[in-house]
């Protein structure tokens, strides 16, 4: 069967969201320092870690959480919810500012829609959140709007094949003639598999450098670029 759609993850696998969330909450505890918060940055940092941790990614009180847990001493004679604005504002400027792909990503996603390949995301998280990421990364000019899968829109989790056969049934196709390229090693290519998709492990970010899946991807990158020769061995026509 040829290959006819490419779905992608798109934290850690079309840009790198460790690194950004990392560079924004600098920037965001820098912010509150300013704002009257007294501890050492490297001491705030590390908690905020342990509050993400805790919490997730998507909870929304990341910052009050923080000057909780760090006491009323880390903020006397300064108003707290001053203290945290300034984080929030901090981050969403750094999201403005910094969140982009790279400029390899964007002329492979632009080589693969001009090979006639429908492209697509299958990503977990929340419905806002996502879509917000999509547009902001320029995504939207090369994904088609009816392969948009997130999680919290879908109501099935990534580690249910279920959503990676409703993707490849909305393309119109088998599964085996679809690819999936994601960084989770459990909820992107063992799930993609299962579904029997061509599943691609992108392990760039280290990230999940600890877990191992049940079963082997097909293939495995440590950047989006050496996807290309990968889609060449599935009769894909690229330029260069």
């Amino acid at each position: 069967m040829s290959l006819r759609a490419v779905f992608f993850d798109i934290d850690d696998t079309l840009y790198s969201s460790t690194r950004f969330a990392w560079r924004a909450r600098e920037q965001a505890v820098a912010a509150m320092c300013r704002a009257g918060l007294r501890v050492p940055r490297e001491r705030a940092l590390a908690e905020l870690a342990e509050v993400v941790a805790e919490f997730g990614s998507n909870d929304d009180r990341h910052y009050d959480r923080l000057l909780q847990r760090l006491g009323p001493d880390s903020h006397a004679g300064a108003h707290p919810a001053l203290i945290v604005m300034a984080g929030v504002i901090a981050y969403h400027e750094t999201k403005w500012r910094e969140l982009t792909i790279p400029e390899t990503e964007r002329r492979l996603l632009a080589d693969l829609a001009a090979a006639g390949l429908r492209l697509g995301v299958i990503t977990a998280g929340l419905r806002m959140k996502q879509a917000e990421k999509i547009l902001r990364l320029g995504l939207d000019r090369f994904l088609d709007p009816d392969l948009v899968f997130i999680t919290d829109q879908e109501g099935i989790a990534k580690t249910n094949p279920k959503l990676y056969l409703r993707a490849a049934a909305r393309a119109g196709i088998e599964p085996g003639q679809a690819m999936h390229v994601g960084d989770h090693p459990l909820h992107d290519a063992d799930t993609a598999r299962r579904a029997g998709m061509i599943a691609v492990l992108h392990q760039g970010s280290g990230k999940y450098a600890h877990l191992e899946g049940g079963l082997e991807p097909h293939h495995r990158i440590d950047e989006l670029a050496e996807l290309r020769p990968i889609l060449v061995e599935y009769g894909v026509d690229l330029p260069g």
